[in-house]
């Protein structure tokens, strides 16, 4: 009850917004804070510093789950066989029993919610086939993501020589993995209940900012005696969702501290500017050997600034670059790209068609043909 009234205290006092001509005075070594849709970085502390990332290594085991399952190889029900290496797994737990079956879903829970170290184990081997080929598939995304400080040697974030990351790699990683609407329903869940082996177990979130800092729906902790306290949040506000990494804090209350501090200073001095809607922007496509030529297209999502309040004129540019495309085309399918210039950096935003474009028929090229030579048109792309 004491900690629960300290936690009440140091959260109203920082509950106060910070103003953009204030210095964020962290007590974390290394820190982060990104918009997600945009990657933009907004704020940073020894953002490259390859430090032990504890249990947030737990969300690339997560975001290769959340894969297989997008790409259909598992499914949430599919049940998955618990070896010794699992079930012997130290630090928290969901005391999975060796030779039993647990579902996806139960494991993923116990992930997300209790950061078990033998559900990571569990479904590391489901999903690889082994331990060390799972960690080479964690190590191929993490270079695919362009994580340059970042490499794992297990699934779980246990101490290990060689184990690193940096706070701006894991907020990469969870930039990916919030992509997963699934997962932030899990990350924001407070408690809930579990059966394994014919037992009920009560998990408890190990981020209870997801309970005492209103908005913050996810999304990992850690600790160990090398990476100390760890934490990767991420909330929306206003159209805008932030992520937050902090490494090797002296303790949980400082971790949540700067946690808030990262968030109120973003949200205070950053907001979403909306340039173009995807629903009311198009242009149209002309593609020659198709039964309607005249082809709309249109952007795939929104297209937002990340703006600083404090600055009046924002300015950017614009460009349009179309595909030579030919029929027959399926609906969705990208004809071009969006490509914005802000802020010193590039963004590139799919074109595409809301509508199947099939191939036009002979009578069809011909037909067009001759209203073209009647019209006096020139086609081009």
């Amino acid at each position: 009850m004491k900690k629960f009234f300290l936690f009440i205290i140091f959260y109203f006092s920082f509950i106060c917004y910070v103003k953009c001509e204030d210095v964020l005075s962290l007590k974390a070594p290394s820190a982060i804070l990104i918009e997600s849709s945009t990657g933009k970085v907004l704020y940073e502390k020894e953002a490259h510093v390859k430090r032990s990332p504890a249990s947030m290594t737990k969300m690339m085991t997560l975001l290769l789950t959340m894969e297989a399952l997008e790409d259909g190889r598992i499914k949430l029900d599919d049940k998955v066989f618990i070896s010794k290496k699992a079930a012997s797994m130290g630090g928290t737990q969901i005391f999975v029993e060796e030779n039993s079956y647990v579902s996806i879903e139960t494991l993923l829970k116990g992930i997300c919610i209790a950061s078990a170290n033998d559900a990571s184990v569990a479904l590391a081997e489901h999903i690889g086939g082994n331990l060390d080929r799972f960690v080479g598939m964690m190590n191929d995304k993490a270079r695919e993501l362009g994580c340059k400080n970042t490499n794992f040697k297990n699934p779980h974030g246990l101490d290990e020589e060689g184990h690193y990351s940096s706070t701006y790699d894991m907020a990469i990683i969870a930039r990916e993995l919030i992509k997963y609407p699934y997962i932030l329903k899990l990350t924001s869940t407070y408690e809930d209940n579990i059966n394994v082996s014919g037992e009920n177990h009560w998990l408890v979130n190990t981020n209870k900012l997801i309970r005492f800092y209103s908005g913050i729906d996810g999304l990992k902790t850690g600790y160990t005696s090398k990476a100390m306290y760890c934490l990767t949040a991420t909330m929306e506000r206003n159209n805008m969702r932030l992520i937050s990494v902090v490494m090797k804090e002296d303790n949980k209350d400082n971790r949540s501290k700067d946690t808030i501090s990262l968030m109120e200073y973003g949200f205070s001095n950053y907001g979403s500017k909306n340039i173009y809607n995807k629903n009311s922007f198009y242009g149209y496509l002309v593609i020659e050997n198709s039964n309607n030529r005249k082809i709309k297209y249109y952007l795939d999502r929104d297209v937002n600034l990340i703006v600083n309040k404090n600055v009046k004129d924002v300015n950017y540019t614009v460009d349009i670059k179309l595909d030579k495309v030919k029929a027959p085309i399926k609906k969705n399918s990208i004809v071009g790209k969006l490509l914005l210039n802000y802020d010193n950096k590039a963004y590139s935003y799919d074109l595409i068609v809301h509508e199947d474009v099939k191939k036009a028929s002979f009578f069809e090229v011909y037909k067009n043909l001759f209203k073209d030579i009647i019209n006096g048109v020139r086609i081009r792309y």
